[in-house]
């Protein structure tokens, strides 16, 4: 017979509820999905997913106002901003 261990953890009471609901609609119970994510985690040796920092650029894309974006009207004028773009800078 496999021995178990108990893990307790602690959860916002609406983030708990919103997993419930989740794991309900996919035929889980909360303690097969974290026996699930911790084997995951075992077998990659790490997350299951990519997880870093997000370096400057990309930071300053997502500061960015929605309304400092460039509309385009095809995919031609696209690559004709890219291209002078390219050639400015």
């Amino acid at each position: 017979m496999n021995r178990t261990k108990q893990m307790q953890i602690r959860i916002e009471p609406e983030l708990k509820t919103k997993a419930e609901a989740v794991l309900s609609q996919l035929g889980l119970k909360p303690a097969e999905y974290v026996r699930m994510a911790l084997s995951q985690l075992v077998l990659h040796r790490g997350l299951p997913f990519d997880a870093c920092i997000p370096n400057s650029d990309t930071v300053a894309a997502l500061d960015e106002p929605a309304h400092n974006l460039r509309q385009f009207g095809s995919t031609r004028e696209v690559f004709a901003d890219l291209k002078e773009r390219s050639e400015t800078g």
